[in-house]
């Protein structure tokens, strides 16, 4: 995850998380889009990876990016998460780190 670290401190910009074309082309879905965010909010997206549903988290303090959570969706109770082992992690980030990379190029100023 240190690929992202550059991001974290960065504003995000709403409108664009919110727009579900700029999701799609990085092969994202919005699951839970606070708008506006409180001062502590989270951002939720999705994405599949090896048939299995994975969530990204996005933790803002006043609209600044503070950290990400990468973590498996529970089939049978999608609000429960599963932390991915450390090569689940860097299996999926050699998969999908690029595309991330660029969605968060696009979403942070």
């Amino acid at each position: 995850m240190e690929q992202f670290r550059q991001y974290i401190g960065k504003t995000l910009d709403v409108s664009k998380v919110k727009d579900e074309g700029l999701l799609a082309g990085y092969g994202l879905k919005g699951r839970y889009i606070p708008d506006p965010p409180e001062e502590f909010d989270e951002f939720e997206f999705t994405t599949d990876f090896a048939g299995q549903t994975v969530v990204l988290l996005v933790t803002v303090e006043k609209g600044a990016v503070k950290r990400m959570l990468l973590s498996y969706a529970d089939p049978e109770d999608p609000d429960e998460l599963r932390t991915m082992s450390e090569t689940e992690l860097q299996e999926f980030l050699s998969h999908k780190g690029g595309k991330l990379t660029g969605f968060f190029d696009q979403i942070t100023g």
